[in-house]
């Protein structure tokens, strides 16, 4: 695991709930999601390393079996952003919203962070008088 969650044991990790491991997760796809150019490939691999690290975790410490299920499949698409040549921002934006609806307290991030929204999330334009 990286240096910054080296002393993240799984003891300690199930000791947040499962809401806050799911926004700690978005924390790492929100910083990998901003390093889209071609010098940040090191960086946006480091990231998307933290990402799988937490994942991991979440997984080992949460005996839910639709939860371990669902988090094994996006952990699958989110290593495709790992092992990817490049960045790619649309695969992102959408595992980025997956992962946040996996509890009600992360998927409200997804109306407030910009590129997540639904369109039904968005409130329609009033009528021109």
């Amino acid at each position: 695991m990286s240096a910054q969650h080296s002393g993240m044991s799984p003891e300690r990790w199930a000791q947040y709930p499962l809401e806050q491991q799911i926004l700690m997760i978005g924390n790492e796809m929100n910083r990998a999601g901003k390093l889209v150019g071609p010098q940040d490939g090191d960086s946006r691999r480091r990231s998307y390393e933290r990402v799988l690290a937490l994942a991991d975790l979440t997984i080992q410490t949460n005996r839910r079996p639709g939860l371990q299920r669902e988090l094994l499949r996006w952990r699958e698409w989110a290593g495709q952003l790992y092992v990817g040549p490049a960045a790619d921002p649309s695969l992102h934006a959408a595992l980025f919203r997956v992962l946040l609806l996996f509890t009600a307290t992360s998927a409200v991030q997804t109306r407030v962070l910009p590129g997540l929204s639904f369109p039904r999330d968005r409130a329609p334009e009033p009528a021109s008088a």
